[in-house]
């Protein structure tokens, strides 16, 4: 059975979305995902604004409550039955964030076996033959394919074969 990794924030989590709500929140502005295209959400931020960021992302229940990215708990649902499925998050760089993540999962996620999750730095180190993430420094180290779900971010690169929704993965996968 072939293996699918797939990563957390910006593929199954919308992190980005909450960051932007908290931020337009917290600062009376009205930043959108169209805002920030081609860019990290940093570079669209006044100066200061990567501090409150990073204070969000450093906060132990951010990512208890995100949204689900629509589409991905259904297709991977489907996936599961005729591949092996693991989360691959790039839990390392927020420290605090392991509980939280773990619990988003298993509520969300729970047809998919937690020791199924992968908490890692580097996502080279993952053995499978496909990992779906919108970080493309993810992809260039990954030695099976990789698979660029589209994010503000990303737009702009096209070394990879993208997905822009959960329906493009249910057509390259079942």
């Amino acid at each position: 059975m072939q293996r699918i990794a797939v990563d957390m924030d910006e593929v199954i989590a919308d992190a980005l979305g909450e960051l932007l709500a908290r931020y337009n929140r917290d600062h009376g502005t009205a930043l959108t995902k169209t805002d920030i295209a081609g860019k990290w959400l940093w570079q669209a931020l006044p100066p200061g604004g990567q501090r409150q960021i990073d204070a969000y992302l450093q906060d132990d229940r951010f990512f208890e409550d995100l949204p689900v990215v629509p589409g991905s708990q259904e297709i991977l649902r489907r996936c599961s039955e005729r591949y092996e499925i693991f989360i691959a998050t790039a839990a390392m760089a927020f420290p605090n964030s392991f509980g939280s993540k773990f619990r988003w999962l298993r509520r969300h996620f729970s047809f998919l076996k937690p020791h199924n999750f992968v908490f890692c730095g580097d996502k080279g180190i993952l053995r499978a033959d496909y990992l779906i993430d919108d970080m493309p420094y993810n992809l260039d180290s990954f030695r099976g394919e990789g698979i660029l779900f589209t994010a503000p971010h990303n737009v702009n690169d096209s070394r990879y074969r993208r997905a822009n929704t959960w329906q493009d993965i249910a057509e390259i996968f079942l």
